[in-house]
């Protein structure tokens, strides 16, 4: 049995959470031979329900499942994390505006990127859930200055998958045959699903659908999923949120199947000329660990008015927040560098011995 890696989880008492845990518990995150330890963390007032999490964990008698630890701090629950799953935040309340949500969030994401930045393993991967997901972990990542903002991301796989879904339902095929789907920008109702390079069965997507049905029937679906759920059954998204979690942190773990292309909320380098500094969905593939934007995408006009809409809304938030945000932190942003912090590096930055020295390097993803 290989060594335990360890998985903290926050909000781990919430709907997302009872539905993620046995998934992960289960091994269909990080695979079926790694035994997992998980931190869980919760506020104080829901240890107890979290106390009732753990017992039923223990009572599935799940192999792989090493070890549970419960918290109700983030400074104990990142101790030595692998895998940071951020997946509370403070809900948006009747009568708040979005400007007072952001700016309460801030609080408890910088609080959690401080916590991972002294106490989480230096190599953590962070995966952020809780809304606005992607201003959260601009905030998270801002406030932990030892750590490279690669190693964090949001989630748009939700949206992704959703995507996917609703397109399969809609032209009779099964999710297997439908590729090349892409979520750009924000994970909100301004998010642009793209499916300008998916495919069905092999063939263009675009070829089989009414242009009409896509963008005034199909894009706005997608965007307002979420709300379409919260009316339908009175609560947010749980369960396909929790896949989703699954999925994105799979993928980046151990990789996407040969030429496939997801969707991952990652710190934009100016790729498709997004601004740089902010936290937007792109295209990726994964390898060994690590993500890489898929270039050489045409984007026609159609396409460059909704990524752009998107990211106006991203810096609109950012802007909210920016009093919040250290100064110190601004140029790791604006130049990101992916090399971790323990000298293992994400990509092939020029670290590691002498490039004379090397026999064989298999480093390409794409």
């Amino acid at each position: 049995m290989r060594r335990p890696v360890r998985i903290a989880v926050t909000g781990a008492a919430g709907a997302i959470s009872y539905s993620l845990l046995f998934k992960i518990a289960a091994g269909e995150m990080m695979g079926k031979d790694q035994p997992v330890i998980l931190q869980l963390i919760e506020l104080p007032h829901a240890m107890n329900a979290l106390r009732g999490v753990a017992m039923e964990l223990m009572d599935c008698a799940y192999p792989l499942l090493h070890t549970i630890t419960l918290h109700d701090n983030v400074e104990d629950g990142f101790k030595n994390a692998h895998y940071a799953l951020l997946v509370g935040a403070k809900p948006r309340g009747p009568g708040m505006e979005r400007s007072d949500l952001l700016e309460e969030n801030a609080e408890i994401f910088a609080r959690q990127g401080k916590a991972l930045n002294d106490f989480a393993n230096r190599d953590v991967k962070v995966l952020v859930t809780g809304n606005p997901a992607n201003t959260n972990a601009l905030i998270a990542s801002r406030n932990a200055p030892d750590l490279s903002p690669s190693q964090f991301t949001c989630l748009t796989r939700l949206d992704h998958n959703r995507a996917k879904g609703i397109l399969a339902n809609h032209c009779g095929a099964t999710t297997r045959d439908i590729g090349g789907i892409m979520i750009w920008g924000n994970h909100s109702a301004t998010q642009y699903p793209d499916l300008h390079q998916a495919t069905i069965l092999g063939t263009s997507a675009m070829s089989q659908i009414d242009t009409a049905w896509y963008r005034d029937e199909f894009i706005p679906k997608v965007q307002k999923r979420g709300a379409e759920i919260i009316d339908a059954r009175g609560q947010s998204s749980a369960a396909s949120a929790a896949q989703a979690i699954v999925d994105q942190m799979r993928d980046w773990v151990l990789g996407t199947e040969p030429g496939e292309i997801i969707s991952m909320g990652i710190l934009s380098d100016g790729s498709y000329g997004i601004t740089k500094g902010v936290y937007y969905s792109f295209p990726v593939r994964c390898n060994y660990g690590r993500y890489q934007i898929v270039h050489g995408i045409e984007i026609n006009e159609f396409s460059r008015q909704r990524m752009t809409a998107t990211e106006q809304e991203l810096l609109d938030e950012k802007a909210v927040v920016e009093h919040l945000l250290p100064k110190e932190t601004e140029e790791s942003h604006q130049n990101l560098h992916i090399c971790l912090r323990s000298g293992v590096t994400l990509y092939a930055d020029n670290t590691g011995p002498d490039s004379d020295s090397r026999f064989m390097t298999t480093n390409r993803v794409m």
